[in-house]
C-alpha cells in the first residue's frame, strides 16, 4: 500500500444520525485517514453539536466547514474541503456511507498517478438501514445487518478488485460515468482542473463534470470493484427537475474538450 497522505471528505446535509454511523466506521478502518474534513452544505445546529461532541475523543483529527444553508452547493463547500486538506491524496464520500473496514486502505492500494477512482456501492433496503440507525453505536459485525438488492457490490475480493481496476467501466465515455460517493483524487489533479463546478447547485452529474475535466487533462478513471466497498444508507432522492440544465451542461464539457471550469477553487483563495 502506497505511503500517502490521506484526507477524506465527508459532505452532509442536516442528517447527523447517519453521519455519526458513517464517523463510527472510520474507526474501524485498517488503515485510518490522516484527517477528516466533513464538508457540511448548510446543517442547522443538530449536526454541529453531534460533531463538537466527538471531536474531543475522536482518534482522528477531525475538521468541521459549514456555509449557510442556500439550496445545494456541494461544489461550493467541496472546493472550500479540497482548499482545507492538508494531504496529497483525497477521498471523497457522502454522509450515508458507512464503511468496510479496508475501504480507506483499497483506495490507497489501487491509487496510480494520472488516474482518479471510482468505486461502487452497496444499496442497503428501508428496514436494515432503520435497524442499523436505532443503534447508538456501530461495530464490524453490524455490516451483516445490511441487506439489499446488489449483493455483490458488498463482496471484497482483492486479486478480481486488482484485476479489474483497468477494465471494468474505463473505456471512453465510461469515465464520465461515475459516483460522487465514492471516489477519490490526488489534490494536485484537484486544482489542476479548478476543482468542482460550483455552476452546478441542484441534483447530479458535478462529479461527472469534474471526471470530464481531468479526462480533458489525461487523467483517466480506475474502478474500484470487489473492494472500497461503501454500503449506502436507504433514503428518499433528490429532486430531479433540472437535471436536463445539468446534462447539457456536462455534454458541452466533453464535446468542448473543456479542462478548467471558472467557477472553481481559486474563487477561494
Amino acid at each position: 500500500m502506497p505511503n500517502l497522505s490521506c484526507s477524506l471528505i465527508i459532505t452532509t446535509y442536516n442528517w447527523p444520525e447517519a453521519l455519526r454511523k458513517c464517523l463510527q466506521s472510520i474507526v474501524w478502518q485498517t488503515r485510518r485517514p490522516d484527517e477528516i474534513i466533513i464538508a457540511d452544505d448548510g446543517s442547522n445546529d443538530k449536526t454541529r453539536e453531534m460533531i463538537t461532541a466527538l471531536q474531543e475523543n475522536y482518534p482522528i483529527p477531525l475538521k468541521h466547514l459549514w456555509h449557510e444553508d442556500k439550496k445545494k452547493r456541494k461544489t461550493r463547500i467541496n472546493n472550500k474541503a479540497i482548499i482545507a486538506s492538508s494531504a496529497e491524496y483525497l477521498i471523497f464520500i457522502d454522509h450515508d456511507i458507512i464503511l468496510h473496514p479496508q475501504f480507506i486502505q483499497d483506495h490507497l492500494t489501487i491509487s496510480e498517478k494520472g488516474y482518479f477512482i471510482n468505486g461502487s456501492r452497496f444499496l442497503a433496503d428501508e428496514a436494515s438501514t432503520n435497524r442499523l440507525l436505532e443503534k447508538e453505536n456501530i461495530n464490524k459485525n453490524d455490516l451483516k445487518l445490511l441487506k439489499g438488492k446488489n449483493a455483490l457490490n458488498k463482496i471484497r475480493i482483492p486479486f478480481l478488485m486488482n484485476f479489474l481496476a483497468h477494465r471494468y467501466q474505463t473505456k471512453d465515455k465510461d469515465n464520465f460515468d461515475v459516483r460522487g460517493c465514492n471516489m477519490s483524487f490526488w489534490k494536485k489533479d484537484l486544482i489542476l482542473v479548478n476543482g468542482y463546478d460550483e455552476a452546478y447547485q441542484g441534483w447530479g452529474r458535478e462529479d461527472s463534470n469534474i471526471a470530464a475535466r481531468l479526462f480533458n487533462n489525461g487523467i483517466r478513471k480506475k474502478s474500484l470493484k470487489f473492494g472500497g466497498i461503501a454500503f449506502h444508507l436507504e433514503h428518499p432522492y433528490s429532486n430531479k427537475t433540472d437535471d436536463d440544465i445539468y446534462m447539457k451542461m456536462l455534454t458541452e464539457t466533453i464535446n468542448n474538450k473543456e479542462k478548467w471550469t471558472k467557477n472553481g477553487l481559486d474563487q477561494h483563495y
